[in-house]
């Protein structure tokens, strides 16, 4: 069986590194496995030529569509997972987003758990990872038990004429939370953060926060260039060892809790391919709900420009509106979360769109750029299958004619604020940084993966933290929900004595 230890963590990114930090303290072994290596800080680390044209922080990997045609899915495989190339944005779901939400393409269903339930799981996340920001400022903003532990971060000269510009134009601009030490970024390049990866710390991430603190404990181990094979388990049902590959040799680890935190994706396709004569249809899959529902929100990028103004923000990334969020559309109907990107510059426009190449520069200069983010509703048919060992994605998309709603509401709020050429372009299958719901979370064992903290309905000692769990995308960034989630996993671990079990 080869070497035991008490807690096997699989992924270090958000979700597991939370984990990890939040269980340090019980003096449990724990082994973290992580398939890729620290990033090293490189030129190509702040060239966005290197990052955005050459990708040359993907790996070399390929997914496929139902049809057969293979495409790079954007995932990032190093210590910290995703994380280290994240915007930083860590906010919460509205309080409306835990509940039924009839949206114009259909009904976003209640989690088994209220935003109340969650609250002090966020409190502790965003002190956790050090957020900047403001609860005062966005209507839609739900209660908060305390404070977020810094102030936001501050807009550049050019952003907060931009956010005075949307305040004249009738909504209400509201910092954006951000987990980022802006001196100690900027030290190192000028340049934004989002999509860049970080390699001094100056992102609150999986690595720099949850690694740094589970590590600080000599009961935690962190293995790189582990890549996590298959869970196998015991005639009782319980997962007994992890299968791993490191340095070209197959190794197994033998555990008393196993939690993986892979990433949507990745979690399910493990989770499938450790299906053995007891568990044919793979792990924690009695629900035949392991890779369905999957979710990725319908985003677009917006620029805004005017051809007598420069943008000079070397960041830009410090606000949010929200007046859409919970109404807007058709019928009052949800339409979605709107925010800054990090500045657009010529190297990362031409790489979008080639087109654009010869004039790229005079956009880049003059644009002011903007994320618009609708919600994908869960679907079971929308999903991650194994097929010949390969990975297929039948991503159904849907809620599209709130999105074009979204998309349109910003359009026209950007001409009243001064803008009068806006260009947009939408997100494909190829960029899945908000994935999720692979693993959904439900009372009821039959329609669902993971029980309300996370432990799978199948097996006592296993459990799933990562964006596989959330029941719905809602229409903003998942990591503090992941992180929230985490936290409260590891509370229910320690107080239900689930280690010793």
């Amino acid at each position: 069986m080869g070497a035991r230890t008490d807690i096997v963590i699989v992924g270090s990114g958000i979700g597991g590194s939370t984990v990890a930090a939040a269980l340090a303290p019980s003096g449990r072994r724990i082994v973290i496995l992580e398939r890729g290596e620290r990033l090293a800080d490189c030129p190509e680390a702040r060239d966005l030529e290197a990052i955005f044209a050459r990708h040359h922080f993907r790996p070399d990997e390929t997914w496929f569509t139902p049809a057969g045609r293979g495409f790079n899915p954007g995932n990032y495989y190093c210590v910290g997972g995703n994380s280290k190339l994240y915007g930083a944005v860590l906010v919460r779901y509205r309080a409306e987003d835990f509940g039924a939400l009839g949206h114009l393409g259909g009904v976003s269903p209640a989690w088994p758990i209220g935003y109340r339930e969650i609250e002090p799981w966020y409190q502790r996340a965003e002190e956790m990872f050090g957020v900047h920001g403001d609860a005062c400022q966005d209507p839609t903003e739900p209660p908060h038990s305390g404070t977020y532990p810094h102030p936001p971060v501050p807009d550049e000269p050019d952003i907060a004429d931009l956010r005075h510009r949307l305040k004249l134009a009738g909504c209400h601009p509201a910092a954006l939370p951000l987990g980022v030490d802006v001196e100690k970024w900027l030290a190192r390049g000028q340049t934004p953060w989002d999509a860049v990866p970080d390699t001094t710390g100056a992102k609150a991430d999986g690595e720099s926060v949850g690694l740094a603190q589970a590590l600080s404990y000599s009961s935690v181990t962190l293995e790189t260039g582990a890549q996590v094979t298959r869970l196998l388990t015991a005639a009782d049902g319980r997962v007994r060892c992890v299968e791993y590959r490191q340095h070209r040799r197959i190794r197994r680890l033998a555990a008393r809790l196993v939690i993986v935190a892979a990433g949507a994706v990745n979690s399910a396709v493990l989770l499938m391919r450790s299906a053995n004569d007891d568990f044919p249809a793979g792990l924690a899959n009695r629900s035949d709900q392991v890779g369905r529902n999957f979710m990725n929100h319908n985003t677009t990028a917006v620029l805004a420009l005017h051809p007598l103004r420069h943008n000079r923000a070397v960041y830009q990334k410090t606000l949010m509106i929200n007046d859409f969020y919970l109404s807007g559309g058709p019928g009052g109907a949800p339409l979605g979360n709107i925010q800054l990107l990090g500045k657009i510059s010529a190297p990362i426009l031409a790489a979008a769109a080639p087109t654009l190449r010869p004039v790229a520069g005079w956009i880049a200069r003059r644009s002011v750029d903007f994320y618009a983010m609708s919600e994908d509703l869960p679907d079971p048919e929308s999903r991650v299958t194994v097929c010949s060992n390969r990975v297929v994605l039948d991503w159904r998309r849907s809620n599209l004619e709130a999105h074009a709603a979204l998309v349109a509401r910003l359009g026209a709020l950007l001409r009243r604020a001064g803008f009068p050429v806006i260009l947009s372009r939408s997100f494909d299958h190829r960029t899945l940084s908000h994935q999720c719901g692979t693993a959904r979370m439900g009372r009821d064992p039959g329609a669902s993966v993971v029980d309300r903290y996370c432990r799978s309905h199948d097996h006592p000692n296993l459990f799933v933290v990562d964006a596989g769990v959330l029941p719905t995308s809602a229409a903003v960034n998942p990591a503090l929900t992941v992180a929230a989630l985490a936290l409260r996993c590891a509370d229910h671990v320690r107080q239900t004595g689930s280690i010793a079990a």
